[in-house]
């Protein structure tokens, strides 16, 4: 399971893999717009909102849809369908807004930033190629 976070003040986004078991078991039974502490993955001080997510085929995660399974639903909108004309709408498959072992990767953004930078707990590549 993949954790990708993304940093407002820069716009840059960081990416972490985790065990299945480790990360999922922590994120498991949360929904769309939830707050976790960071400290479940490393970065104390850091406050965390779900943002969304998508399972092993590619299926987004929407807000507006409850519960964790798959659903078909009519949508006019992104996240899972963009349209090209305006009123346009399509039935497409997405999941509910609540995480389940089957969410393959997990959207989260800094709500509260912690006591170190971001840059320095993942280690971000200096100029020149060093790290």
């Amino acid at each position: 399971m993949q954790v990708v976070i993304s940093d407002p003040k820069t716009g840059k986004a960081y990416k972490l893999e985790g065990k299945d078991t480790e990360v999922s078991a922590l994120f498991v039974g949360k929904r769309i717009g939830d707050l976790v502490d960071g400290d479940i993955l490393g970065l104390s001080g850091y406050m965390l909102e779900v943002r969304g997510g998508s399972d092993r085929d590619g299926v987004p995660m929407r807000a507006d849809v409850p519960g964790a399974g798959r659903r078909r639903i009519l949508i006019a909108s992104p996240p899972g369908y963009r349209p090209r004309e305006k009123g346009k709408r399509r039935r497409k498959y997405v999941r509910g807004n609540e995480i389940s072992t089957d969410i393959a990767q997990i959207n989260v953004k800094i709500r509260m930033y912690g006591h170190q930078p971001i840059e320095k707990i993942f280690g971000e590549v200096k100029e020149g190629g060093e790290a």
